[in-house]
């Protein structure tokens, strides 16, 4: 039997996502959501890291740290599935697992050597915080195979169709002249996928994220999603 072993954390993740409702469920799905990975001494040395900047895409090994208080589960409620089947938890990518470690691909932007390391990444499914434990370039090679198969993870989803209110829309332009980041894009990406609980998807009701420093406001009805507002954090 081997014992086991404390695994480092190598560096945390600064990411546009700061509470979990809202963050996507896999990576890929918002190309807008961009983080950067700070890595911590004696981890952040540059020549960890050389070579990297030759791939398009890299592995990121980190830590569920928000859900360590609530425990793992054998069992968990997809919601592709409506939140109505019950699946083992090793058929799925919940972080309520025994160790609490989440994967994810995720495109690589760059490497700024600036201040130590950080690498700058997109399409990213990741909370603002989250330790993480491990980087790995993402080989198209041997890491797609194209007769591989999704399970019941292959059932289609309907996007929801999303539109901005006037003054929301104007927020969204001025936010991006002044810092650069493409938020009426990146809000537009995450409620396409309806972010909402499984339980909550047939009730019409209004909703809130946060994204960066921004508190979004949004309301569904059936496949129509309407943003309200957006506001600058105090």
């Amino acid at each position: 039997m081997i014992e086991r072993t404390e695994i480092e954390v190598i560096g945390y993740v600064s990411s546009c996502f700061t509470e979990k409702f809202g963050t996507p469920r896999q990576s890929g799905l918002v190309p807008s959501a961009e983080a950067r990975l700070r890595l911590i001494e004696p981890f952040n040395r540059a020549e960890m890291v050389r070579g990297l900047e030759d791939f398009s895409h890299i592995w990121v090994h980190f830590l569920f740290h928000q859900t360590e208080t609530d425990g793992w589960k054998t069992t968990v409620r997809p919601p592709r599935l409506g939140g109505h089947e019950r699946i083992g938890v090793w058929a799925t990518r919940s972080p309520h697992r025994p160790n609490f470690m989440g994967l994810s691909v995720v495109r690589l932007k760059g490497i700024d050597l600036s201040k130590g390391v950080e690498l700058v990444i997109g399409g990213v499914d990741i909370l603002d915080g989250t330790p993480l434990l491990d980087i790995k370039p993402y080989l198209p090679s041997s890491d797609s195979i194209e007769e591989a198969t999704e399970g019941w993870a292959v059932k289609e989803f309907a996007p929801l169709q999303v539109d901005f209110l006037a003054a929301a829309a104007m927020f969204c332009a001025e936010y991006e002249a002044d810092t650069g980041v493409p938020l009426h894009q990146l809000i537009s990406e995450i409620l396409r996928e309806d972010p909402r609980p499984a339980s909550q998807r047939e009730k019409k009701d209004t909703y809130g994220t946060r994204l960066y420093d921004v508190n979004v406001r949004w309301h569904v009805s059936g496949a129509a999603c309407q943003v309200l507002s957006c506001e600058k954090l105090a």
